[in-house]
Parts: structure tokens; C-alpha cells; sequence
């Protein structure tokens, strides 16, 4: 089912007598429970048009580095095949999708595009459907659901969201039916960038080199379904007790692939509602409500990305305790290589750098030492955000900007005033040491730095001693 709430006209231009219609696909890369792409097959069919599948790589996505683009193009790869399966044709360009799909749609009768969220997303959407001559049709598929049917304005936190949510989720907690097209568009002609080769196309592209992929996580549907499916097993009855425990692996791992669309937060919420879990209601919790919060933050707050974007209790509190004075100071390249005087912290930085995704609870601990270690509390974020969408898979995305927002007293409520913090919920090692074994976390990083260390030994040294 496709509610007619997820689905917005973007312009108001004719229908034209195009060869094809065209899905624009940028946000949900995936061809499997994606609401935009089912819509444009009912359109295709009905139009009697076949359909055709864009997507748009550009050099400079912000933030973006070859950690980020390997993940993204294992799972195009993946999609590209399975869109061929239904007779659907992808093309790829090396292009900003923006201007791809202008000049995409010059032969589309219409466009059907997913949602962003993010700044350059709606941007890029607000280009296109001023320029093209032929409707744009976008069909929310990245949340349960849709972030104006949700609340029409920011929320203050979850709890004020979690409400107006559930009042809802009957009507969106629908399975999405599979459709085929009624014409096959593979006998079309279309230039396209190949992405089948992955290492020369990653080689093709004028990106940031910095970061490398990561060995740890491979992207595409099915890896996503495979994390899924371990999780459903084995972890998800402890969830409500573990989650928050860095020293045991009781995570989904999922964020990577919902960060870039390649599995439907709508298939992950069905596929836990079937059980009878006891870690159900934390987990929906945290797929629904608090991912959820986060679009709602990046669509309504324009500042989003900047201290100027918290609340204004969080602000006045840590501008007032700005020049107060700090145990340590630590500069944006002492934190970037792990050297500060706390192996909890430089444990946690080290497993971003490594494996692409921190414990989501260590990088609350983090976050806020980044304020306690910093000039000033703008000068925290910035490099809060900086680290975290550099080395994060899941970097760049609301649940991100919300979650490095949240350690400054975002979604969160004043606490007791103390120095450098002010009224912002406080945390420290103590409390690690206290709530878990967390000398095990560092050795288990440490575990994977040495395993790292090994692996490249063995790329510049092949033949050992010998």
C-alpha cells in the first residue's frame, strides 16, 4: 500500500508524450520495499511507458570521502542487478544528480523522485522541479511515518513526538505489494557509468581520498538483510537490557544501510513487529521514534548543522560557562589521532576511525568530552560534527546531526548546573567504569587496531622473512 499522504507534487507542470518515466532515485537505493519506485511502475503501467531508473553520482556530496562512496556503490551494484531481474534499466551518470535528472527528464513523460531530508537534498529537488517541462512526483519512503504527518513543526524531544507518532502507525505499518513492469526498458539505448568494476569506478571519481573503506562493513541490501537476520536471532530479546553496553555486541548494526536507503526502515519495523521479543518495544523505539526525531530536526530547523540550531536554554547555559576553566584542551588533530589523556574516549575515536561506526553509547561519551575539552562550546561542535561525518558511514544524515546536537542539550532537558557544562546532561568515566567492564571495550578495539595493523604488514611485506 502507497498512502497518499507519502506522496507530494512538486510542481505543476503537463504530463508529456515522453518515451519513459523516469524514477529519480537519490535517497532510497534500493529496489526492493521503496515506495518511489513502486509508485513509478504503477505510473509506468498505467501510461503504458516503460520505466527508467537515474541515479546521479557526484565528486562532491558534502563531507563525502571513499569511505563513504565504496559503501554506497557495493550496494548500486546490487540494486543496478536487481532492477535488471524486473526489466528495469538503471543508468548512471557521473554527474550531479540534479543536472542529471533535468536532462533525464527531457524524454520523460514524468519524474517520480524519493525524499532527503538533508539541506542539498531538498535543494536539488527544488531545482529540478522548477527547470524540467514535465511533473515531479516525490514519494516519502525513508521514514514510517511521513515527517508533516508526523507534526506540522520541531518537536522538543521524544516525548512530545512519540504520541503523535503512534496515533499513526496503523494507518503506515503496512506491508508494501511488489510490482512489475508492463514494459521491459532494457532494449533501450543509454549511456551509463559502470559501476561493475568497483575499484575502477571508485578510481574514476574525484573525491576525497582521506578516509579508506572499511573492511568491517560491506554495503547492499543483502548485507543489510544478513545484520537483520543475526539481529532478529540472537540479539534482539537483550536489546533493552544491552544496547547501551559497548563491551558486548548486541546492536543492529542497520544505521549504515538506512543512512544510504538500502534497506526499508518500513521492512525492519514489520519483520520486529512479527515477533514477541521482549527487546521489541526498545528497538521500534529507537527505528521509529528517535530516528524519526531526527528528520523531524533536520526539516525543521534550518540550522541544523551549527551550534546556532539548540535550543535556546542549551545555548544561553553553555555560553555562560564558556570561560570557565578546562581540565584538558585538546586540538581538532590531538582528537582526530586519539591523543588525549582518556583511553575510554580515544578507544571510541580509534573504532570510528577503524571500523566505520562507534557504540552509539560511547559516542554520547564522546560528544560531550569534546565539550569539556574544547575552547568553546561552537568551537565543540564544529569538530564533534567534523570527526563524526568524516569517519561514520552513517555520518552526514539526520540521525547524525541529531545525535552530535544532543550531547550540546538537544531532545534533552536542563540538569543540575556544573562547570563547562552548565545546565547540559553531564557525563563522565566514572560513570562508564561503573555501569560496564569497560576495560574490556578497550581491549576489544585494541583487539581490532592490532588486527588492522597485521593486515597492512601483510600488504607491504607479501613474502614475510623469506
Amino acid at each position: 500500500m502507497i498512502q497518499k499522504e507519502r506522496i507530494k507534487i512538486l510542481n505543476q507542470k503537463s504530463l508529456q508524450k515522453g518515451a519513459y518515466v523516469l524514477y529519480w532515485m537519490q535517497a532510497a537505493q534500493r529496489a526492493e520495499y521503496n515506495h518511489a519506485l513502486e509508485y513509478a511502475i504503477i505510473q509506468a503501467n498505467e501510461l503504458r511507458r516503460p520505466l527508467i531508473v537515474f541515479f546521479g553520482i557526484t565528486d562532491h556530496f558534502p563531507e563525502a570521502n571513499e569511505r563513504h562512496y565504496f559503501f554506497m556503490i557495493e550496494g548500486l551494484r546490487e540494486v543496478k542487478r536487481d532492477l535488471q531481474e524486473r526489466n528495469i534499466q538503471m543508468v548512471i551518470w557521473h554527474k550531479s544528480p540534479e543536472e542529471g535528472a533535468i536532462k533525464m527528464s527531457q524524454k520523460a513523460a514524468l519524474v517520480v523522485v524519493d525524499r532527503g531530508y538533508l539541506r542539498i537534498q531538498r535543494e536539488w529537488r527544488d531545482k529540478v522541479a522548477r527547470q524540467i517541462g514535465c511533473p515531479l512526483i516525490q514519494v516519502e519512503s525513508e521514514v514510517i511515518v511521513p515527517v508533516e504527518e508526523a507534526s506540522p513543526k520541531e518537536e522538543y524531544s521524544a516525548a512530545t513526538l512519540r504520541p503523535k507518532i503512534k496515533k499513526k502507525l496503523a494507518h503506515f505499518l503496512t506491508p508494501l505489494k511488489r510490482r512489475n513492469p508492463a514494459i521491459s526498458s532494457l532494449s533501450m539505448e543509454f549511456s551509463s557509468f559502470d559501476i561493475m568494476d568497483l575499484e575502477k569506478a571508485i578510481s574514476r571519481l574525484n573525491i576525497d581520498r582521506g578516509v579508506k573503506k572499511t573492511p568491517y562493513f560491506h554495503g547492499g541490501t543483502k548485507e543489510a538483510k544478513k545484520h537483520l537476520r543475526v539481529f532478529l536471532e540472537k540479539k534482539l530479546d537483550h536489546f533493552g537490557q544491552l544496547r547501551n553496553d559497548p563491551t558486548v555486541d548486541y546492536l543492529s548494526h542497520l544505521s549504515p544501510y538506512l543512512h544510504f536507503g538500502q534497506i526499508s526502515p518500513l521492512y525492519i519495523a514489520l519483520k520486529v513487529w512479527e515477533t514477541d521479543s521482549p527487546g521489541k518495544e526498545s528497538f521500534l523505539e529507537e527505528l521509529i521514534i528517535r530516528r524519526e526525531l531526527s528528520m523531524n530536526f533536520v526539516f525543521y530547523n534550518h540550522q541544523y548543522d551549527s551550534f546556532g540550531g539548540l535550543p535556546e536554554w542549551a545555548k544561553k547555559t553553555l555560553k555562560e560557562h564558556q570561560k570557565d576553566q578546562r581540565p584538558y584542551l585538546y586540538s581538532l588533530e590531538e582528537l582526530e589521532a586519539a591523543m588525549t589523556h582518556d583511553p575510554y574516549w580515544n578507544a571510541a575515536q580509534k573504532e570510528m576511525v577503524l571500523t566505520g561506526k562507534m557504540h552509539g553509547y560511547m559516542r554520547m561519551y564522546w560528544g560531550k568530552k569534546i565539550l569539556e575539552w574544547s575552547k568553546s562550546p561552537a568551537d565543540a561542535f564544529g569538530q564533534a560534527l567534523y570527526l563524526n561525518n568524516k569517519y561514520e558511514l552513517d555520518g552526514r544524515d539526520p540521525n547524525s546531526f541529531a545525535g552530535v546536537a544532543w550531547c550540546f542539550g538537544k531532545h534533552d532537558r536542563p540538569w543540575a548546573e556544573r562547570m563547562i557544562f552548565g545546565k547540559v546532561r553531564y557525563m563522565n568515566e566514572k560513570g562508564l567504569e561503573r555501569k560496564f567492564n569497560i576495560k574490556n571495550y578497550v581491549a576489544k578495539v585494541r583487539a581490532i587496531a592490532e588486527n588492522d595493523k597485521l593486515k597492512e604488514e601483510k600488504i607491504n611485506n607479501p613474502g614475510g622473512n623469506i
